[in-house]
């Protein structure tokens, strides 16, 4: 899983391909009247705003962790909870998280206006289309929340972890040559 990790955060355009695939699957999973090619055009151009704002977030990262490698190599230590020793790598990695705890500070409410627009779509679909496309989108509503609410929980506990860590410890003596 780490190989597989480690070359997604080197080619994040492969993570975009894959996110409009499954995406563009599950579109045509729940609406199958559409053509495969409109579903996908379509998935693209309506990520297109997404990805704009992730590739933002992305530049601020790489420019604090000084390149992809440095970031791909932050971001593992980061999940491991690895603090760094070297005096550079650990204030690459304190800006890092300053970074992405600073973006995370209304992901309470994120969560319940995500909550509040995926029930309304559900709601709205239960109204407006046919049991099959309802069924799917309340499934989707519950299994997507979950794993938001879990997944959040997860990133701020290493975060607010890390930045404990960097603050309490000393970076280790160097040598002298």
């Amino acid at each position: 899983m780490e190989r597989v990790n480690t070359f997604l955060g080197k080619h994040v355009w492969l993570q975009f391909a894959l996110s409009v695939l499954a995406a563009s699957a599950l579109v045509a999973l729940l609406f199958p009247g559409d053509s495969v090619l409109s579903v996908v055009s379509r998935t693209a151009l309506m990520s297109v705003g997404g990805i704009a704002v992730l590739l933002v977030v992305r530049r601020k990262e790489k420019r604090a962790a000084g390149s992809t490698d440095g970031l791909v190599v932050l971001d593992r230590k980061l999940r491991r909870g690895d603090v760094p020793v070297d005096p550079a790598e650990r204030e690459a990695m304190r800006e890092l998280v300053d970074q992405r705890l600073h973006r995370t500070r209304h992901r309470v409410a994120a969560l319940v206006l995500i909550g509040v627009l995926f029930g309304s779509v559900t709601v709205l679909t239960a109204l407006t289309g046919g049991l099959r496309a309802t069924i799917g989108f309340a499934l989707f509503t519950v299994v997507f929340l979950g794993w938001m609410i879990a997944d959040s929980s997860t990133q701020r506990r290493r975060l607010n972890t890390m930045d404990a860590a960097l603050k309490s410890t000393r970076p280790a003596p160097q040598p002298q040559l």
